[in-house]
């Protein structure tokens, strides 16, 4: 029940920390578009350049979150009752996988596939592309590799912790 819990406070603490930003700057995630709009982004005078600076701030903002989501969450599994690896590795992997399956089903085809206000300027005639779920679908897929690798991190974190 515990985790049930924690999985729909997690899913809570996602959407406020994504939804208002990409509402209020959509070009701030244009690593999470699909490709046709990138590089139609990328052609448009008015972003020149941006698809460049935003894929290495991208990447590296990623990376620096995985680790920091890595020891929160080993944190929650362990004072959840996760007290080895393995547990923590499953406590942290489904925390993960519901957020992200959450993202795909709720944000992503749910909202982003069909909100007009999500659209980049310059590629409002691009629906198409926008109401693709299959763009989603991939980085969900992509997404649960990463949430094993996150789970995997904060399973040592516990197995560590348990060890002192």
């Amino acid at each position: 029940m515990i985790l049930v819990i924690e999985c729909i406070i997690a899913c809570v603490i996602f959407t406020l920390i994504v939804i208002p930003r990409q509402y209020k700057e959509p070009i701030k995630y244009i690593m999470s578009y699909p490709p046709a709009i990138r590089q139609r982004v990328e052609c448009l005078p008015q972003y020149k350049n941006i698809i460049q600076e935003e894929e290495k701030r991208h990447i590296s903002v990623k990376i620096v979150v995985a680790f920091l989501i890595a020891i929160i969450l080993s944190l929650v599994a362990y004072f959840s009752g996760a007290e080895s690896f393995y547990s923590a590795y499953f406590h942290v992997f489904m925390l993960f996988f519901t957020v992200n399956i959450y993202d795909m089903v709720v944000l992503d085809i749910g909202l982003f596939c069909h909100s007009k206000k999500l659209r980049i300027p310059g590629t409002e005639d691009m629906d198409k592309e926008y109401r693709s779920p299959w763009f989603h679908v991939v980085g969900a897929i992509k997404g649960t590799v990463i949430g094993a690798v996150v789970a995997l991190l904060s399973g040592g974190i516990v197995h560590i912790i348990s060890l002192i």
